[in-house]
C-alpha cells in the first residue's frame, strides 16, 4: 500500500511496530476487530426485526463502529508512545456512551413503555458523568472534585434504571424477553462499568495501578460493555420480532 494510501487508514501507520510481546497493543488491535465483526452482525440482523427495533440494532452498530475506529488510533497512540490514549478514551466514551444509554429508552419504545422524559435523565445523567470524569483526568479541575462529579451522574444514571421512570417501565410493561435483557444491560452499567471509577482511583488519584495493566483491563471491559450490550439488545430485538410474526 502506498504510503500516501497508509494515511488514510486508521492505524495502519504503526502496524509493522506492532511487536509480539505487547500485549497490550495486541489487546487493542483484538477487541477493535472484534468490534468491526460486531458492527457488521448489527447491521446485518436490522433485517431480521421488526421496523419497531432496528433503530435499537443501528445504534448498537453504531456504537461498535464508532469504539473501532477510536481503537485503531489508541493502539497507534500506545505503541508509538508507551503512554495511555487518555483523550481518545474520552472521545470515544462521549460519543459512545450516550448512544448506550439512549439504548435504555429505545428498548422500552419499542414496546410502547418510553417516555422523553427517560431520554433526557439517562443523557443528561451521562454526560454529567463523563464530562466531569475528563476534567478531573485532563487537570482541567481537582482530581477529587471531577471524580464526585461523574460518581454523581452515575448514580443518577443507575437510580433511573432501577428505580426511576425507566426502570417501573420495563417492570410494568416489558414481555419477559425484553426484561431479561433490560436487567442484564444496567447491570452491565452497574458491574461492568465499576471499573472505570476503580481506574479513576487507582491511576490517576492514588498512582498504585500499572498503566499498562490499566488499560488491557479497560480494552477487555470494553467486550462487555459495548458487544455484549449490543448483543442483549439484539436478542431481545429478535425474540420478540420472532414471537410476533408467529402470532
Amino acid at each position: 500500500m502506498a504510503p500516501s494510501l497508509l494515511l488514510l487508514v486508521p492505524g495502519s501507520a504503526n502496524a509493522a511496530n506492532l511487536q509480539p510481546d505487547d500485549f497490550v497493543g495486541i489487546s487493542f488491535w483484538l477487541i477493535s476487530m472484534a468490534l468491526v465483526a460486531a458492527t457488521v452482525f448489527f447491521l446485518w440482523e436490522t433485517q431480521a426485526v421488526s421496523n419497531k427495533w432496528k433503530t435499537s440494532l443501528t445504534v448498537s452498530a453504531l456504537v461498535t463502529l464508532i469504539a473501532a475506529f477510536h481503537y485503531f488510533y489508541m493502539r497507534d497512540v500506545w505503541v508509538a508512545t508507551g503512554e495511555s490514549p487518555t483523550v481518545y478514551r474520552y472521545i470515544d466514551w462521549l460519543l459512545t456512551v450516550p448512544l448506550l444509554m439512549i439504548e435504555f429508552y429505545l428498548i422500552l419504545r419499542a414496546i410502547g413503555a418510553a417516555t422523553s422524559g427517560i431520554f433526557w435523565r439517562l443523557l443528561v445523567g451521562t454526560l454529567v458523568m463523563l464530562i466531569g470524569g475528563y476534567l478531573g483526568e485532563a487537570g482541567y479541575i481537582n482530581l477529587y472534585v471531577g471524580f464526585v462529579i461523574g460518581m454523581l451522574g452515575w448514580f443518577y444514571i443507575l437510580y433511573e434504571v432501577f428505580f426511576g421512570e425507566a426502570g417501573k417501565a420495563a417492570a410494568a410493561k416489558a414481555p419477559p424477553a425484553v426484561k431479561f435483557a433490560y436487567s442484564a444491560m444496567r447491570w452491565i452499567v452497574t458491574i461492568g462499568w465499576a471499573i472505570y471509577p476503580l481506574g479513576y482511583v487507582l491511576g490517576y488519584m492514588t498512582g498504585t495501578a500499572d498503566e499498562a495493566a490499566l488499560n488491557i483491563v479497560y480494552n477487555l471491559a470494553d467486550v462487555v460493555n459495548k458487544i455484549a450490550f449490543g448483543l442483549l439488545i439484539w436478542y431481545a430485538a429478535t425474540t420478540v420480532s420472532n414471537s410476533e410474526e408467529s402470532r
